[in-house]
């Protein structure tokens, strides 16, 4: 077999003079070649342009030294190639938000009743006003009062329109946040190019067609491309074909590569042939705006639900053909929930917000019901008067206006802001996370983030510093503690040492001068490999002659380190004809395949099992305590005559090898990792080691982190003996086997990425203790992908981690460490809290309101409070409550708590005890003012006032002492676990502070000015101080209730649980059906649609991609719009589904077939030694 590469033309063809005629090769040239795949592109190649050579030369390019990176060059290839950028979806405008939030029920509702209030007030019957309709046309005082009929229809309109202006504002700067999230996760995104000679990185929209891009292991290529050279590659292109299997590359069978697949192994580097819209992923997404079109066309005819947002779930492929032949049989719609989307707090909330929504539409039914049999057995029983026809409309006015009280008992019993508070809470967090090196990507996410129980870390980078130095050396029959000095090393020795690690290891691999004078030198690309570059310059040698003189060109053969192999061996050809092979790789696993040994002299000896056993106990173990990692070099020579070896067979190839040096690797544990630890373990969460390092380096570290503490009960297991444990005799994994593992298993060593995927999925799945456990996964490598999608929150590591693992995750730690994630957890509980304070005060306005509305309208025929004022309590107190609520900051007394579980409900009984002790306290003082307000404050009565009668003092107070205990009672919700001082940190945030003196203006405003249309007259400054005295009644009311010890009070019961263990149990059942919630389910019989709020949280931008393998793409793609939920899942335009979040695995179920699906790569980058 001949290397992998291709002849290069003399010298740099970038031709600089030759800038005034054209490219030897079109656009469309490009584009159709790209289409093509395996053998017909090949031909392609050899047919029409001789070889890629050929290509280059067109694209005046250089396969060895890139472009010149002239601008005017670069200028060119941009206006007849494209630029490297695919336009985002156009965002939704603020008056599609507008009319989005217009479609909520209650609001329709509102505003019908309001439309023909409005039109009856203007409807003046010829002799309505006569005595014939009693009562109802008696008692108007005078002409003018009668015209201001209009008033309360047009109030409610409006407050219609400010709500309707606040959720859209609200929608559109969480929409302009949520691009600027996405804009800055792809301006990060950088990749390497040759320009000039030179390695650099450059931002990803910068690659123009011709850049030479370098390719490794982990990359997610940003374009198009044809191969150059490669070694080993492999590429997982499931994003585009839907097949799961990996691909390989090479420049004899497919050199295509296409943008938005995954590198999962080897490396090389490939000619740009498309760019942005003219590559592979360009041309999908174009098709996706075109279909976006036709299917909004569809659409329009078949009304969407704007429910729970569905995700489209990934066909698996071989069923992709079955489906759609169903499809197309019975066009049944099936919609598929994924497990993922709905996050624990949206599924209490929506079965919280479910439960009130049928509370408050039979109350509001009620009222109206008893309102209208009042008034009709009065008028025409007691009274006994007939219909007269022209009473009709002032009859019909009356109707109006007990519906108008129904419709507002449901607006006040509809907890209106509950969305809004979450968005708000979620949005504030996430930006605040930020700057605590949390980069959100999901934002259900920093919810979950609250509920976690177990945290699964890896070592390397997340809770060591990932800046490894060799400590210790084995050469030469002798254990250097410290790093020998080069003349006691034999230089035949030292020679074939710094040979084999120079050559052996990724080239993009270097240490650079450092940064600032007297800073530490900087280590690029494989950490691993950079600790080995470090013991050849300390031993006074450099690693770059050898390289300058064996460029990667001249490599026979690559074995990529995978995780799979956990070694790396690269091949040469000597001028005799025969080969010899560097290797290196985890030490136990090399020198199980060492026959000899090089002795103190630099001669090679026999190196038998039990020389390796004494070796191991000698050497390698007390390394390991130490908690180094250790890395055995080794070599291998094929003589000439024995013709060429069977590269394929590695068996036989990785055999027989000489070891020439074991070293020991130091990767010191990150000073602030054993605090942020012991914070977990006192906030109730486990932390678990997976790693792929030797057993004893793991246990050394985990008890370096206080992972492990001296004289606990607990397990490390390598993942050789944990499989063994958990899978039965067929080898398939069993839960109880499981179960029993899991509790006390705090150290996984020598893992691949199968078992973190089985780990966590069996963590999840277990029913062992009260509550599901919600679990947590950090990773940096491609292979760690499965594992990230299965946890509850993946944490993907920005510096280290590959775009792969970025991909696949919920949140990226910018900085790797283990203690953003602790602040992760603060952040999460803080969301919790901030909406359990936010409940608490929204059900006391609720429950008081409806209440007293209801009762009222029983009583008096007529709401004490007025739809109007209801409005302003409900929906801009609401708001602005939510605002105030949903800012406070964590606290660090957040950790001293138990995570809250799955199933532990929104409304605790302390909470429930609040909201029901200050409900009694409103009522009963609301009750007081109602019947007995005239005769204390000495004014007239409000009650049984007609039809169009002005506004009373007594009500007024009535309204104005409600809502000044509202405002007091914001300040008590300030804590949910029955702490007495509410006013601990209240200056930490001016949110609240400015929204308590905010409320506080307009009501004086509201009353004092607010006249007619918000029913009010003003008031003198000793109502008003009466009114406040109420108010601040509530908190010392609120002291005594915090007195009343909870457990005394076992009638109280707790609201808004999760799901059930027994329907966890169902669902676990049934986790390839249909799975759907049973509060969805009811949101579908209901169409209630003002949940809205809370699926809009799911902004998650999925795109669907569409792709036929070998063909040009399928018209008709699907895109989940980011808060509709489009029930017309077209199945017949998609031809095979797959989203790239997905990471080509096509759904959960593919995922425990472990080996098969999990890729077979590493956790650290191209060609590391070891796992993590």
């Amino acid at each position: 077999m001949a290397n992998n590469t291709a002849d290069h033309p003399p010298g740099n063809s970038v031709a600089e003079g030759n800038h005034d005629g054209d490219f030897g090769v079109t656009t469309a040239d490009l584009r159709s070649l790209m289409e093509l795949r395996s053998a017909e592109a090949v031909n392609k190649i050899q047919d029409t342009y001789g070889d890629v050579q050929g290509i280059c030369r067109r694209l005046k390019t250089s396969p060895i030294e890139g472009l010149s990176g002239n601008p005017v060059d670069l200028e060119k290839r941009h206006a007849a190639f494209g630029q490297n950028f695919i336009p985002p979806k156009k965002a939704k405008t603020f008056l599609q938000l507008v009319w989005e939030a217009l479609q909520d029920v209650t609001l329709i509702i509102l505003e019908i009743a309001a439309i023909i209030s409005l039109g009856l007030s203007f409807y003046h019957p010829p002799g309505g006003d006569s005595e014939a309709c009693g009562q109802a046309g008696g008692g108007v005082e005078d002409e003018g009062e009668s015209q201001a009929g209009w008033i309360e229809g047009a109030a409610i309109l409006f407050s219609v329109i400010i709500v309707v202006l606040v959720t859209a504002f609200n929608d559109w700067s969480k929409e302009k946040q949520f691009r600027g999230l996405q804009s800055r996760i792809e301006q990060e995104q950088k990749f390497t190019v040759i320009r000039k000679g030179q390695v650099i990185q450059i931002p990803v929209a910068e690659i123009v067609v011709g850049d030479i891009a370098q390719i490794k292991y982990g990359d997610l290529l940003p374009a198009d491309g044809i191969l150059i050279q490669g070694n080993d590659l492999k590429i997982d292109e499931s994003s585009l074909t839907g097949e799961s299997d990996q691909v390989r590359k090479s420049l004899e069978k497919d050199p295509m590569l296409l943008s938005g697949t995954h590198v999962m192994e080897g490396s090389g580097r490939m000619v740009v042939s498309a760019v942005g819209l003219n590559s592979q992923t360009g041309i999908i997404f174009t098709l996706l705006g075109a279909s976006e079109n036709d299917e909004e066309k569809k659409v329009k005819k078949t009304k969407t639900q704007d429910g729970i947002a569905l995700e489209i779930q990934p066909l698996k492929s071989e069923e992709a053909a079955e489906s759609e032949e169903k499809e197309e049989a019975k066009p049944v719609k099936k919609v598929n929930v994924t497990k993922k989307e709905k996050s624990v707090l949206q599924g209490k909330l929506t079965r919280l917000a479910v439960q009130i929504g049928k509370a408050g539409l039979i109350m509001s039914a009620v009222t109206v019901i008893i309102l209208i049999l009042y008034f009709v057995i009065d008028t025409f029983g007691v009274q006994g008067r007939s219909w007269v026809a022209e009473c009709t409309p002032i009859y019909i006015q009356y109707f109006v206006k007990f519906f108008i009280i129904g419709v507002t008992v449901l607006v006040v019993a509809v907890p209106e802001g509950l969305p809004l508070a979450v968005t708000i809470s979620l949005a504030y967090s996430v930006k605040k996370m930020m700057k605590d090196n949390n980069l959100v990507r999901h934002l259900d996410a920093c919810e979950t983030m609250g509920n976690a129980t177990a945290i699964c870390s890896d070592k390397t980078g997340t809770l060591t510093m990932n800046r490894m130095t060799v400590v210790q050396a084995y050469v030469g029959d002798t254990h250097y503690k410290t790093v020998p000095e080069p003349d006691v090393i034999k230089p035949e020795t030292l020679e074939i040492m710094v040979n084999s690690i120079s050559i052996n290891s990724a080239y993009t691999t270097k240490i650079l001068p450092p940064e600032k004078e007297g800073g530490l030198p900087r280590h690029v690309g494989n950490k691993t490999e950079c600790a080995l570059l470090g013991l050849v310059l300390e031993l006074k040698r450099d690693y770059q002659p050898i390289r300058d003189e064996i460029p990667e060109e001249k490599l026979y053969k690559v074995y990529t380190f995978n995780s799979s192999r956990k070694s790396m061996s690269t091949v040469l050809k000597n001028a005799d004809g025969g080969f010899r092979m560097y290797s290196k790789g985890a030490s136990e696993i090399v020198l199980r395949k060492c026959s000899r040994i090089l002795d103190a002299q630099g001669q090679p000896r026999v190196f038998k099992p039990k020389d390796r056993d004494e070796m191991v106990r000698k050497v390698i173990e007390p390394m390991a305590c130490d908690g180094l990692r250790t890395i055995c070099v080794a070599y291998r020579d094929f003589p000439a005559e024995a013709g060429e070896p069977e590269w394929d067979n590695e068996n036989d190839i990785l055999n027989d090898l000489t070891c020439i040096v074991v070293v020991g690797i130091e990767d010191p544990v990150r000073p602030e990792v054993p605090e942020a630890i012991t914070k977990c373990q006192r906030a109730g969460i486990t932390v678990r080691m997976v790693t792929g390092d030797n057993i004893n380096t793991a246990r050394a570290i985990a008890s370096k982190c206080g992972i492990i503490q001296p004289g606990e009960d607990f397990l490390c297991l390598e993942g050789k003996e944990f499989n063994q444990q958990i899978r039965n005799d067929k080898g398939e994994v069993e839960q109880e086997r499981l179960d029993k593992v899991w509790p006390k298993l705090r150290v996984l060593a020598r893992s691949s990425p199968t078992d973190k995927h089985t780990l966590v999925k069996g963590i999840i799945d277990s029913t062992v203790g009260e509550t599901r456990q919600v679990v947590a996964v950090t990773g940096d490598g491609t292979n760690d992908g499965p594992a990230l999608k299965k946890a509850d929150v993946g944490f993907a590591m920005g510096i280290a981690g590959t775009d792969v693992a970025k991909e696949a995750s919920d949140i990226i730690l910018t900085d790797d460490n283990f203690t953003s994630i602790v602040k992760a957890v603060m952040w999460g509980r803080n969301v919790y809290d901030s909406i359990s304070k936010f409940l608490q005060f929204q059900l006391t306005v609720n429950v008081v309101a409806v209440i007293v509305a209801f009762t009222g309208a029983c009583i008096t025929q007529d709401s004490p409070l007025k739809a109007v004022q209801m409005l302003w309590v409900n929906l801009i107190m609401d708001t602005l409550a939510s605002l105030a609520l949903a800012t406070e900051p964590p606290t660090e007394s957040l950790l001293l708590r138990k995570p809250y579980g799955r199933d532990k409900p929104l409304i605790s009984r302390t909470m429930m005890k609040n909201i029901l002790g200050h409900a009694v306290y409103q009522l009963v003082i609301i009750f007081t003012l109602l019947f007995a307000g005239e005769k204390f404050f000495d004014i007239d009565s409000g009650r049984n006032s007609p039809l169009h009668a002005p506004p009373s003092e007594h009500y007024t107070i009535v309204f104005n002492v409600f809502v000044m205990m509202q405002l007091f009672n914001e300040i008590n919700a300030r804590k949910i676990h029955g702490e007495r001082n509410v006013f601990e940190g209240v200056y930490r945030n001016p949110i609240f502070c400015s929204v308590v003196l905010g409320t506080f203006a307009l009501q004086i405003i509201i009353v004092q000015f607010g006249g007619k249309p918000f029913s009010c007259t003003a008031l003198t400054i000793d109502q008003w101080l009466w009114c406040v005295f109420i108010g601040v009644g509530e908190l010392l009311w609120g002291q005594l209730i915090s007195a009343i010890p909870t457990h005394h009070l076992k009638f109280l019961k707790e609201a808004g649980h999760g799901i059930t263990k027994e329907e966890i149990h169902e669902e676990e059942l049934t986790e390839g059906a249909d799975e759907i919630d049973h509060a969805e389910m009811e949101l579908r019989r209901g169409q209630i649609l003002w949940f809205r709020g809370l699926n809009r949280i799911q902004t998650q931008m999925d795109v669907v991609y569409t792709f036929q393998t070998g063909q040009a793409p399928v018209p008709g793609a699907l895109r989940r719009q980011p808060s509709v939920v489009s029930q017309h899942n077209d199945a017949t335009a998609a031809k095979t589904l797959s989203s790239p979040t997905h990471v080509g695995l096509s759904s959960s179920s593919s995922l425990t077939n472990s080996a098969g699906a999990a890729p077979p790569a590493a956790a650290a980058a191209s060609s590391s030694t070891a796992g993590n």
